[in-house]
């Protein structure tokens, strides 16, 4: 196959173009958040009004937990501003919606050195994500590329301290969810009993978790929906595990960087149909919780 046609792409300063601007930039994350790379994220708001402090430029919502992220657009470098106005809107959204996990995000053209060991203080102390931002020029076409270059820091589950989370029943969860989709929890939990009888599942506001002995022990998590279960398994990514999930057909949402987790998203029967290999993970996983 001969490849020809080949186009140098040209990068382009959003800063000083005459019609590429925040805007521009905007309306294309809006119609597409998966540009950032943060995964599969829904738009809950564009230039929400914040109290005495402007306009957040985007809200972003992981559709399958309560994670959302405050966006800050920047054309050019950073500068204070920008990082201050970051961290004055997720405070702020925090506090108005306690319910949600936020994180900051701030997205600039050019993220200068200095600038990023600020950012990297702030980042021992509240979860922050810094993004590279990259427009080029194809021919008469223009593109967008996003780069993270601050993760947020990996941090423990909250939900692993007794009490820290709300508790429910079981019938919270069939209303939220479906009883069909419960029972794929109790398959999972019957799973879990081949290798550990004494794990009982607990049933959390924003999740089903697993408790041993008195206190949570959260190896994973459930989610059930109307019509399937979201599973999260708390295990390194390695591409050996992705491609062995893959191959079964099972269905993977973005890998969680934050708490190190596969997220699965099964259909009812789902589970039975693949237990061997899930009973494996879930294994691999406890016991990477108890070592």
């Amino acid at each position: 196959m001969t490849v020809s046609n080949y186009v140098r792409a040209q990068v382009v300063s959003l800063a000083q173009h005459p019609n590429l601007n925040e805007k521009w930039v905007q309306e294309k994350i809006r119609a597409d958040p998966g540009l950032l790379g943060l995964g599969d994220l829904e738009l809950k708001d564009v230039e929400r009004m914040q109290p005495r402090a402007g306009r957040l430029d985007l809200l972003l919502q992981d559709p399958d937990s309560y994670r959302r992220y405050t966006v800050e657009l920047q054309l050019g470098a950073t500068d204070e501003s920008h990082i201050i106005r970051a961290l004055e809107y997720w405070d702020i959204e925090r506090k108005r919606y306690p319910q949600y996990d936020y994180c900051a995000v701030l997205v600039a053209e050019d993220i200068t050195s200095r600038f990023l060991n600020v950012i990297a203080l702030f980042n021992g102390s509240m979860p922050f994500i810094a993004i590279k931002m990259c427009a080029l020029q194809v021919g008469e076409a223009f593109t967008l590329t996003f780069t993270t270059v601050l993760d947020e820091l990996t941090r423990g589950l909250d939900e692993e301290d007794v009490g820290s989370a709300e508790v429910v029943d079981r019938a919270y969860w069939e209303a939220k969810g479906s009883p069909k989709t419960v029972i794929e929890a109790d398959h999972i939990l019957a799973a879990v009993h081949s290798f550990a009888p004494g794990v009982e599942l607990r049933y959390n506001k924003h999740y089903i978790g697993f408790w041993k002995d008195g206190q949570a022990y959260n190896f994973a998590l459930c989610r059930p929906r109307k019509n399937v279960i979201n599973l999260d398994i708390r295990l390194p990514r390695l591409e050996e595990r992705e491609n062995q999930l893959e191959q079964a057909g099972l269905e993977l949402l973005d890998y969680d960087k934050r708490w190190g987790a596969y997220r699965i998203r099964l259909s009812v029967g789902d589970f039975s149909k693949h237990e061997t290999l899930m009973t494996e993970l879930l294994k691999a996983a406890y016991d990477a919780r108890g070592a």
